[in-house]
């Protein structure tokens, strides 16, 4: 007979119970992400670049981390390794930020969720992960996955051919980067790693959308509508972290990656029902496969 969890309940209820706000936590965090195409464009129609919307959104996050953990900055300074997780954080919320505001949403958040690919190769680079037949199985899923997603239909060979699709194969692969880093400087202190996060989508974002001026105009003169849009936005992004950071504490990591998943549903239905993406066989099964591979990942 199980031992009776709190209040007489059995133990498997109880820890049912107590994993279900966790998953409901970073599901709603998977949400938050799967849909933000959405008030990105609505953000470009009114002339704020996605780049500028990010620096904004981000620039917003590392105001309230600076307010509520001050001392971040001397640790974020005084730890040069930090550093290049204020770049590959960045580079991944620039990119695919960028991506799904001006490509097909359903192809980059595919292409995004290479990341099985990357981070094999990365944790063997940076922190000496032997390769594993299972790892190597998963790599060639995923890239199975890519080719199909992105043969093209008059043939050649299977690349990103639009700016959408590049960004969303760098983004995947910062992502992977950020991750590996976080994994490397998970003794740091955690207000610190979050700040160099913050600050890198703050930072990178505008300096790539100064750099290219004739690509990126800059932003509009302020207007109601796109200041309160893009607080509503920084908002939501930062209680979607929250959300990350209360669910991952409480569940396994494997689950907390397969839970994560879900931002593919949520972006692909929403970018379907409202025209911003489309589902072709190929694009069906690459993406089953890319899925997979992650899934097989997140359980290994």
């Amino acid at each position: 007979m199980a031992a009776p969890g709190a209040r007489g309940q059995p133990a498997a209820a109880t820890a049912a119970s107590a994993a279900l706000w966790p998953v409901l936590a970073l599901t709603a965090n998977a949400f938050t992400w799967g849909v933000s195409w959405w008030p990105f464009r609505a953000l470009q129609a009114q002339g704020l670049h996605p780049l500028w919307a990010t620096a904004l959104i981000y620039g917003v996050a590392v105001v309230v981390i600076t307010l509520w953990r001050p001392q971040a900055w001397r640790q974020l300074l005084g730890t040069p390794s930090l550093w290049w997780l204020v770049l590959a954080a960045g580079t991944t919320n620039a990119a695919f930020n960028w991506a799904v505001t001006v490509g097909d949403v359903v192809r980059v958040v595919l292409l995004f969720y290479l990341m099985p690919l990357w981070a094999v190769l990365l944790a063997r680079a940076l922190l000496g992960e032997a390769f594993s037949a299972a790892a190597l199985a998963r790599v060639a899923l995923a890239l199975l996955g890519a080719a199909i997603v992105l043969w093209p239909a008059d043939g050649g060979l299977p690349l990103p051919r639009t700016l959408a699709e590049g960004l969303g194969v760098l983004g995947g692969f910062s992502f992977a980067l950020n991750n590996v880093l976080l994994r490397r400087e998970a003794h740091r202190p955690e207000a610190a790693r979050a700040l160099a996060m913050f600050l890198g989508g703050a930072v990178v974002s505008a300096a790539l959308a100064l750099a290219m001026p004739g690509l990126v105009p800059l932003p509009p003169a302020p207007a109601v509508g796109w200041v309160l849009g893009a607080l509503a936005l920084a908002l939501a992004f930062l209680g979607g972290n929250l959300a990350l950071q209360y669910g991952a504490a409480r569940l396994p990591a494997n689950v907390t990656a397969v839970v994560m998943i879900s931002e593919v549903l949520f972006a692909s239905a929403s970018a379907v029902l409202l025209g911003a993406g489309s589902l072709t066989l190929p694009l069906l099964l690459g993406g089953a496969l890319i899925v997979g591979a992650t899934l097989l990942s997140a359980r290994g």
